[in-house]
C-alpha cells in the first residue's frame, strides 16, 4: 500500500484497489476504438496501417503513464479525435503538405505546450475559468459523450434535411446499443460495481448472436514503427503557413484538454473551494508529453481523453486507474485482434451513461441568475452541436465576458478572462 500511495497518490483509507482496476479497465473499453479509428483515418493519407496502430498504443501508454506516476489522476491520454481528422483531411489533403510536415508541426506543439505548462501560462488560463462555466463545460461534455456513444451505435444518424434524426433502432448495431443500454442502466440503478465495465462485456457477448461482434482472432505481434518515426521535415519551420499549423493545433488540443480536465475533475470532486484543480500543472504536463512523444512515434496529438469520465464515474480517483488503461494498452499491441472485436456499440452503452453522470454538476448552476445561467447554457449546447468541446468553452467564456461587462459587473471579471476573450473573438474572426 506504500508504494501504491506514493506511485499513484493511493489512500487505501479511501480508494479500493479493485474499484481502481475496473475504473481503469472500463476507462480502456471506452476510449479503445481509437486503435480501429486512428489507422482508418491515417490511411487515407497512406500512412501505414500497422504502423499507425503500433504509434497509437505507445504514444497513449507513455501520455497515460506520465498522468498515472507523475499528476498521479485517473485521466487516459490518446491521439485525439478531431484532431486527427483535422492532421489528415485539412493540412495535408486540404493544404497540401505532407504527413512527415504536419508530424513536425504537432513535435513543435508539443515543445511549445511544455514551455507553456512550465510558466504556468497553461494553468492560468484554466484556473481563470469562473465556476458557472466549469459546471457548464462537465455538462456540456456529459451531452457531447452521450451523442458520441448514440453516433457511434447508429442509433443517431446523418440526415441532409435536419442534420440529424433517429436510425433504424429496430436491427443492428443500433438495436444491439439500445439492449446495452438497459442492460447497463440496469446494472447501475441496482449499484452493481463495475456496472459500465459488465454493460460493455454483456452487450459484446450479446453481439455475438446478433452478428455485430465480429471475432478477429485472439493474438498478433505488434507492427514496427520504422515507416513513421521520427519521419521530420522541418523545411518550412520558419514560414508563416507551418505557424498558423502549429497554432491551430495548439488551439484546439488547448481547450479540448482543458474542457476535459475541468469537467472530469468537477464530477470526481477533485476541485478545491477555491476552484483549483487536484495536480493540474502535472497533468497538463503529461499532455505536453504525450503530444511530443506521439509525434515522434508517427501520429497526430496527444490529448487527455474525455473518456476518462467513464472510469472516474466507476469510482477511479487515482493514478492507479490511469495505469491500469496504460497497462491495457500495452496488452493490446499484442491483442489487437481480440480488443478490436469489441463493436462500437457495446461501448456506446457506457458513454450515454457517463453522460447522465456528467450532467450532475450543473444542479449547482442559478438558472435565475442570468448573468450566469446564459453562458453557461450555452456552452452545454454548443459542445454536441458543434462537436467541440473547444468550441463549448470559447463561446461560453465570450459570452459570460461580453454579458458581465455590459451588465456592469466587473468585479467578477478578472484580466484573464478579457484577454481570453479577445483571443477567442480574433480566432474566429481570422483563423
Amino acid at each position: 500500500m506504500s508504494f501504491l500511495t506514493k506511485a499513484f497518490g493511493f489512500d487505501p483509507k479511501v480508494n479500493s484497489v479493485r474499484t481502481e482496476i475496473l475504473a481503469g479497465i472500463t476507462t480502456f473499453l471506452a476510449m479503445s476504438y481509437i486503435l480501429a479509428v486512428n489507422p482508418s483515418i491515417f490511411g487515407a493519407i497512406n500512412m501505414q496501417n500497422g504502423a499507425v496502430f503500433t504509434a497509437t498504443a505507445l504514444a497513449s501508454i507513455v501520455g497515460t503513464l506520465v498522468m498515472a506516476f507523475y499528476a498521479k489522476l485517473p485521466f487516459a491520454l490518446a491521439p485525439g479525435m478531431g484532431l486527427n481528422a483535422f492532421f489528415v483531411y485539412s493540412v495535408v489533403l486540404g493544404m497540401g503538405y505532407s504527413w512527415p510536415m504536419a508530424l513536425t508541426a504537432v513535435f513543435v506543439e508539443g515543445l511549445i505546450f511544455i514551455l507553456l505548462t512550465v510558466t504556468n501560462v497553461r494553468s492560468a488560463i484554466v484556473n481563470a475559468i469562473p465556476a458557472t462555466l466549469r459546471y457548464a463545460i462537465a455538462g456540456g461534455i456529459g451531452l457531447f459523450i452521450a451523442f458520441i456513444g448514440l453516433q457511434n451505435a447508429g442509433i443517431i444518424v446523418n440526415n441532409d434535411a435536419t442534420l440529424v434524426s433517429l436510425g433504424k433502432v429496430t436491427e443492428g448495431s443500433a438495436l444491439l446499443a439500445i439492449i446495452g443500454i438497459v442492460i447497463t442502466g440496469i446494472l447501475v440503478a441496482l449499484k452493481v460495481k463495475g456496472s459500465l465495465l459488465l454493460g460493455i462485456l454483456a452487450t459484446t457477448f450479446i453481439g455475438v448472436f446478433t452478428g455485430e461482434t465480429h471475432f478477429q482472432g485472439i493474438v498478433s505481434l505488434p507492427h514496427s514503427i520504422e515507416p513513421i518515426f521520427c519521419k521530420f521535415d522541418f523545411s518550412k519551420l520558419l514560414t508563416l503557413e507551418f505557424g498558423i499549423i502549429v497554432f491551430t493545433f495548439m488551439f484546439i488540443d488547448l481547450f479540448d484538454t482543458v474542457g476535459t480536465i475541468v469537467g472530469v475533475a468537477e464530477k470526481a470532486g477533485m476541485v478545491n473551494e477555491k476552484g483549483e484543480i487536484k495536480n493540474l500543472k502535472r497533468a497538463l504536463m503529461a499532455d505536453a508529453v504525450a503530444t511530443t512523444a506521439g509525434a515522434i512515434a508517427g501520429t497526430s496529438t496527444t490529448t487527455t481523453y474525455v473518456e476518462s469520465a467513464s472510469g472516474v464515474a466507476q469510482g477511479g480517483r487515482t493514478g492507479l486507474t490511469a495505469f491500469v488503461t496504460a497497462v491495457c494498452f500495452g496488452v493490446a499491441l499484442f491483442f489487437a485482434p481480440l480488443f478490436l472485436s469489441i463493436p462500437s456499440a457495446a461501448t456506446a452503452p457506457a458513454l450515454v451513461i457517463v453522460g447522465l453522470f456528467m450532467m450532475s454538476p450543473i444542479k449547482k448552476l442559478d438558472f435565475d441568475d442570468y448573468f450566469e445561467s446564459i453562458p453557461a447554457f450555452i456552452t452545454i449546447i454548443t459542445m454536441p452541436l458543434a462537436y467541440s468541446i473547444s468550441d463549448g468553452i470559447m463561446f461560453g467564456m465570450i459570452s459570460y465576458v461580453v454579458l458581465n461587462a455590459i451588465g456592469g459587473k466587473f468585479s467578477k471579471l478578472s484580466p484573464v478572462m478579457y484577454i481570453l476573450a479577445i483571443v477567442f473573438v480574433l480566432k474566429y474572426i481570422f483563423i
